[in-house]
């Protein structure tokens, strides 16, 4: 059984600065929500309620978030918005909430080798701060039950095309059945030539507590980092790992062309929203 979920949130947001100077790219809003509130929902939706968040530097808005804040829920109630109350509150009570700080940034393998007491020897899902997917299914819940079927690590992939695959990284190997690869492959973002497929990792995992083993025997990769791809690797030498073809759409925040097109997609879905905002598009192309 998958109890527990890790979300790495540490990074600085570079690609996003200034906005990203004093508070956290996962902190950004899609309309109203934050970007790490979509994250930790879905993990919530897939049956886990034991949450490590593992942050870092200038990130304590994150946890403020999540924290209650007595004054603005009296100031709501005196207000009587029950329903805005009754949101804020959900927030602190959404699952049980953990932090704990990356002292250096080391890349990504680095940041969930902070992990390792808080799940100890058990199954562990893994879901990227700043990629939200949108899916019928919870993705984590896809791959939790790939674990529970196979009894190996399970990692989401989606199909990239084929110019864009040295942005990712690409998963190679055979199908076992429809939508399941039996991983052999692991390329961090490969050149076109290198890439065994087009099948990117989408940003989540359910890992066995084998990974910790296996990045503590990763070298450093790009950009001198302990890249959690290679730890990966190592992984599948000692174990089974297995590729999910997730069905839902990823939104990665930290590319800003993405987070213009998942505020539009998420605005086209809320219907106080969607007229207008259609109305708005229209105009803006016979414009241009």
């Amino acid at each position: 059984m998958v109890r527990k979920a890790v979300i790495p949130a540490a990074g600085l947001g570079t690609r996003f600065l200034p906005a990203t100077k004093a508070q956290p790219k996962e902190m950004l809003p899609v309309i109203d929500t934050p970007v790490i509130q979509f994250v930790v929902q879905e993990a919530v939706d897939s049956g886990i309620e034991d949450i490590l968040i593992i942050s870092g530097k200038g990130k304590r808005a994150i946890e403020d978030h999540f924290d209650r804040n007595f004054e603005l829920e009296a100031q709501l109630r005196s207000k009587e918005d029950e329903a805005m109350y009754n949101e804020i509150r959900r927030l602190s009570d959404m699952a049980g909430i953990h932090f704990i700080r990356q002292k250096e940034l080391n890349g990504l393998g680095d940041a969930v080798w902070y992990a390792r007491q808080h799940t100890g020897d058990e199954p562990f899902a893994l879901l990227l701060g700043d990629t939200v997917l949108d899916s019928a299914i919870p993705v984590t819940r896809q791959l939790i039950d790939v674990y529970e079927q196979y009894r190996g690590s399970a990692i989401g992939m989606e199909t990239v095309p084929r110019e864009k695959v040295s942005r990712y990284g690409i998963l190679g190997g055979d199908m076992v059945a429809a939508r399941i690869m039996a991983v052999r492959q692991f390329v961090e973002k490969p050149s076109t030539d290198e890439a065994p497929s087009n099948f990117a990792i989408a940003g989540r995992y359910v890992l066995t507590p084998g990974i910790f083993q296996a990045i503590e025997k990763t070298s450093r990769g790009k950009n001198n980092e302990i890249q959690l791809t290679d730890a990966v690797r190592l992984l599948s030498e000692r174990e089974k790992v297995y590729g999910c073809a997730v069905e839902g759409k990823r939104y990665d925040i930290g590319n800003k062309l993405d987070y213009i097109k998942t505020t539009i997609d998420y605005a086209l879905k809320r219907p106080e929203f969607r007229a207008e905002t259609l109305a708005y598009m229209k105009a803006a192309v016979l414009r241009t």
